[in-house]
């Protein structure tokens, strides 16, 4: 199935025509996104989780090559098959059970931007991001477990990606977005380092202001 969906965007990048941008161009896009999540410390890596990612950027153009791309993510993220205290829910239960933990962020990347190929549709993006908790809990119990992680998550973002012009300010994207990150997830933590992945598959539209 990747190869397949990667082998409709490079056709769709090598048939597009050329629409350039040009210094002091800017670009505002919305774009959708299928999420898939993990956390991990040195040692182990979690059991993927999944979500949807809803996002809005503007990409401001210093040349047809280069621009600064900025955006405000609507965010999930976490991982499954994670264990849980039960003893306050069920005493008679295990102690530990498996549930899944979703974590819910505002994600701001800012990214330098370069735009390559032939016709300039092509882009690879790469820059800091700040994520900002805004819920967090299990799937067993709906437990909100927001006091136990960190408000703030930081990391590096990345992506590649093909616009698909539709009209001279009008285009459509297809793009892998990937986030990796560099800070502890959790307040309290006496162990290994805990940090948050997650890649995503997106789809969206991008406007040309001029």
């Amino acid at each position: 199935m990747k190869k397949v969906i990667f082998g409709i965007i490079i056709s769709l990048g090598f048939s597009s025509v050329v629409l350039a941008q040009s210094k002091g161009d800017v670009e505002f896009g919305l774009n959708v996104g299928y999420n898939f999540s993990t956390v991990s410390d040195n040692v182990y890596n979690a059991d993927s989780g999944y979500g949807i990612n809803l996002g809005a950027s503007a990409d401001y153009y210093f040349s047809s090559s280069w621009s600064l791309k900025t955006k405000v993510i609507y965010d999930q993220k976490g991982w499954n098959n994670g264990f849980i205290d039960n003893q306050s829910f069920d005493p008679a239960d295990p102690a530990f059970v498996l549930t899944n933990f979703n974590l819910n962020y505002i994600t701001v990347p800012v990214m330098a931007n370069w735009h390559f190929g032939k016709t300039k549709n092509w882009y690879l993006n790469f820059g800091p991001y700040a994520g900002f908790l805004v819920s967090a809990n299990d799937s067993r119990y709906d437990t909100d477990l927001k006091e136990a992680f960190n408000s703030t998550d930081f990391g590096l973002s990345f992506g590649i990606g093909v616009k698909i012009p539709v009209s001279d300010k009008l285009k459509l994207s297809l793009e892998y977005e990937g986030q990796g990150g560099f800070s502890d997830i959790f307040k309290d933590n006496n162990e290994n380092s805990v940090q948050n992945s997650r890649g995503s598959l997106n789809v969206g539209v991008n406007f040309l202001m001029k």
